[in-house]
């Protein structure tokens, strides 16, 4: 939206000026000031990226991939609030315990593995995951069209989900979670990106899987980012 209106006001002032005198040219470039973006990323070990490098986590890269679409002068900023073994509830506590402001041009939730592996009541993630997508709006600028909710992977396509508990149990609880969440933000016409599928390729293509044997390695977060940058980039621009 921010280049977008550069645009618009780079036409109206060509236009002024193509009015007044023939003999002037305008550069667009010369009127095109550097933007700075903020994203912000909410979520658990996912996004985190508990076992791969910190540039690695699909966060970074999708910063990374959107730079290189964008201006050289153009400035993208990353703050992560995620951490390894958080549920609904940790994730709400972490944003009240920060300072954040409501600016971001970009916020990307994933939530409720943790929710599920620990055995938590489902009517929780029921009720504290439409919380989160109303902070996550809030701090993108209260416009629901500047954030992205990314479905869980599926951890029972991993070596340490192959030896942890029932795997068909896991995938259904999974499935049940990410139904929920999907049918909430079609209801409230929010963003929802699916990426479970690539992660239930874990045992076909071992290099999907961090070196833990649990946690999508740096190729999976690069397939997220693979579907997440073309909704990304249109929600900037």
């Amino acid at each position: 939206m921010k280049r977008l209106f550069q645009t618009i006001s780079f036409g109206l002032l060509l236009c002024v000026v193509c009015c007044n005198n023939d003999d002037i040219t305008v550069e667009e470039d010369a009127i095109t000031d550097p933007i700075t973006y903020n994203i912000l990323a909410l979520g658990d070990s996912y996004t985190i990226g508990e076992s791969v490098c910190n540039t690695c986590r699909f966060p970074e890269q999708l910063k990374d991939s959107l730079i290189s679409k964008f201006s050289e002068e153009d400035t993208f900023n990353l703050k992560v609030i995620a951490q390894t073994g958080w549920t609904t509830t940790n994730l709400i506590n972490a944003i009240e315990n920060e300072s954040l402001t409501n600016d971001y041009d970009l916020v990307t939730l994933l939530i409720g593995v943790n929710n599920q592996y620990q055995g938590k009541p489902f009517s929780l993630y029921e009720t504290e995951f439409p919380i989160l997508v109303s902070k996550a709006i809030q701090l993108a600028k209260n416009d629901k069209a500047n954030v992205i909710v990314v479905s869980i992977p599926d951890y029972a396509f991993t070596p340490f989900g192959q030896n942890s508990g029932n795997p068909e149990t896991t995938s259904s609880e999974i499935d049940m979670y990410n139904e929920f969440a999907e049918n909430y933000c079609n209801q409230e016409n929010i963003t929802f990106v699916n990426i479970t599928d690539i992660t239930r390729q874990g045992l076909i293509n071992t290099d999907l899987v961090a070196s833990d044997g649990l946690h999508p390695s740096k190729l999976a977060y690069t397939k997220f980012v693979e579907r997440l940058l073309p909704v990304a980039e249109i929600k900037i621009e």
